[in-house]
């Protein structure tokens, strides 16, 4: 289609209703009812759902993209396999070639370290992520390449100085060092057009004048078609077209290095001087504890959220209510590290593993999102997981936390800058921002899947997949 054109959506079902006709026009939802007169062109709605576009509220772009050339270890179970997975990739490339793997975790094969990646693979620069996405393990080619005066302080050292091959947080160093083009963003682009996405939030730390202008240029360029709202632990200004729009102040917090609580201040001081809400990323109690303190004594407005939510004691959730704090979190980690979380952590804490029912009964705004590439992209994975509370082998984890279907798809229809808020309706004047089923919406969530959906509207343009599928 070309922009302005008209497009009329025959036989969909809207809000319950079916037999509806929906008339696409200048980007926007022009006329809903049945029998609609002809004009422009016509796509057969066969009696699907037509809704909202769905929004992934927490998601790192770049690094998704860059998982698309990475060794993953999703399936690795122990040292064995760990090794095996490894060898295979580094006999693919040549000797000296860099090769990322992601997605270790200790069960694995223990705490990663560089001596152990020396042998596994002596003559390749070979750089390990942790499955929290927190930590770079590297060996010692690797190291030789990125070593050097200005490493941060989270570059790792022995008491000797000798480095150990472990770097926190330093996804933005390590690029500085590497030197590697960003991936292209195209494909991603249309896999998640193919999972109904047409909004994202990309909540990376991260993010600067650099990142947003490379991701407005993708935007405008067609290779992610979404609507973003970026996150950054810095300034941002929102280009004047509108590529994307600027979110909150992402504060990262790792358990093993909290701030000072008069610098945590700071930044939500900072953020409030630039008209910014707060975003603070919490896993664990701790994290959270002192996110709450915090919000107590500075003052909380709208739109700002609690990231992940992993651990929630019951005690905090009338806090997190009274505040107004939005909780945006990830139900597939449920059924992705469910099993884990089964072996590892203690069944007294168990119930207060990402959250849901509880803190919606509660009056909590709560949202979903993926944390993609820590966890699948998918939304309809976590729709699922969010009705079923099921890990990967079928256990249940957290059944309480149960919730509706109709809530589950709820939870990814708020708008980007109010997670937690009222899930979006398809009205006459509304951006045409949808999402075309293969069947009546109580189907599809009886089974919830990424193959119902049969075609993603971008500004009233069909984006990938194609009608015709």
């Amino acid at each position: 289609m070309t922009a302005g054109e008209t497009l009329i959506l025959r036989d969909v079902e809207v809000e319950g209703r079916a037999g509806l006709d929906v008339r696409l026009e200048n980007g926007r939802v022009a006329a809903i009812g049945a029998r609609l007169p002809a004009a422009g062109q016509e796509i057969d709605g066969r009696g699907g759902a037509l809704i909202p576009g769905l929004t992934d509220h927490h998601i790192h772009l770049f690094a998704l993209a860059a998982q698309r050339d990475s060794v993953t270890l999703d399936d690795v179970r122990d040292a064995a396999s760990f090794r095996l997975r490894i060898n295979l990739a580094v006999t693919a490339k040549p000797n000296g070639a860099w090769v990322r793997v992601t997605g270790y975790h200790e069960r694995m094969a223990g705490e990663l370290t560089r001596a152990l990646l020396d042998e596994i693979a002596p003559r390749h620069r070979l750089r390990v992520q942790h499955q929290t996405g927190s930590l770079w393990v590297l060996n010692s080619l690797a190291l030789a390449s990125v070593e050097s005066a200005d490493a941060p302080a989270s570059f790792e050292r022995e008491p000797g100085g000798a480095p150990t091959g472990r770097i926190w947080r330093g996804d933005a160093w390590l690029r500085t060092r590497i030197g590697a083009e960003p991936p292209s963003l195209a494909p991603l682009g249309r896999q998640l057009a193919a999972y109904g996405i047409t909004g994202l939030t990309d909540a990376s730390v991260t993010t600067d004048a650099d990142a947003a202008a490379r991701l407005a240029d993708a935007h405008r360029a067609g290779d992610l078609p979404q609507r973003l709202m970026l996150m950054s632990g810095g300034a941002l200004a929102a280009p004047a077209d509108g590529a994307f729009a600027v979110g909150p102040v992402k504060v990262l917090l790792d358990d093993h290095a909290l701030p000072d609580f008069d610098d945590f201040m700071a930044r939500i001081a900072q953020a409030r001087r630039w008209d910014r809400s707060v975003a603070v990323h919490c896993v664990t109690a701790g994290e959270l504890a002192l996110t709450l303190a915090a919000f107590e004594a500075a003052g909380a407005r709208p739109g700002d959220r609690i990231e992940h939510g992993g651990v929630i004691p019951a005690a905090a959730i009338a806090q997190l209510r009274a505040l107004g704090l939005a909780v945006v979190t990830q139900p597939a980690f449920v059924h992705g590290r469910g099993d884990r979380y089964l072996a590892e952590v203690d069944p007294a804490e168990q119930p207060d593993l990402y959250r849901c029912a509880s803190l919606l009964d509660a009056g909590v705004p709560v949202a979903s999102s993926s944390d993609s590439p820590y966890a699948s992209p998918d939304p309809w994975v976590g729709i699922a997981a969010a009705i079923d509370r099921a890990t990967s082998s079928g256990q249940s984890l957290g059944a309480s936390e149960r919730i509706s279907a109709a809530r589950a798809l709820a939870l990814y229809l708020g708008a980007p800058a109010a997670p937690g808020g009222p899930a979006t309706r398809i009205t006459v004047g509304m951006a045409a921002d949808l999402c075309l089923l293969g069947a009546p919406l109580r189907d599809v969530l009886a089974a919830p899947s990424a193959e119902h959906v049969r075609v993603t509207f971008i500004a009233g343009d069909p984006v990938q997949p194609l009608p015709d599928r």
